[in-house]
């Protein structure tokens, strides 16, 4: 869902603001707000597509048991991926 490239920059974003606290404290809180709904959207946009990507290819009607399987398989990967969270 995240690139490793947009989980560093993240990373980064996130150890900046932390540093500022002590300067300013509710700018701190208020960046790591922003951060964190920014992730929140990227990861959702991430599952979405790839959510999409799935629902495309079971359009074909002549699917394959294998094909389903895989699809099945994809499925699961995305469902751990977001019991993950909890």
């Amino acid at each position: 869902m995240l690139t490793p490239g947009e989980a560093r920059a993240l990373i980064e974003r996130w150890r900046a603001l932390q540093g500022g606290f002590i300067e300013s404290p509710r700018a701190a809180v208020e960046q790591a707000d922003e951060l964190l709904g920014a992730m929140i959207q990227r990861v959702l946009q991430g599952m979405s597509e790839e959510r999409a990507s799935l629902r495309e290819a079971l359009q074909d009607a002549a699917l394959s048991t294998e094909e389903l399987r895989l699809a099945l398989r994809r499925y699961r990967a995305l469902f751990d991926r977001l019991l993950a969270f909890y």
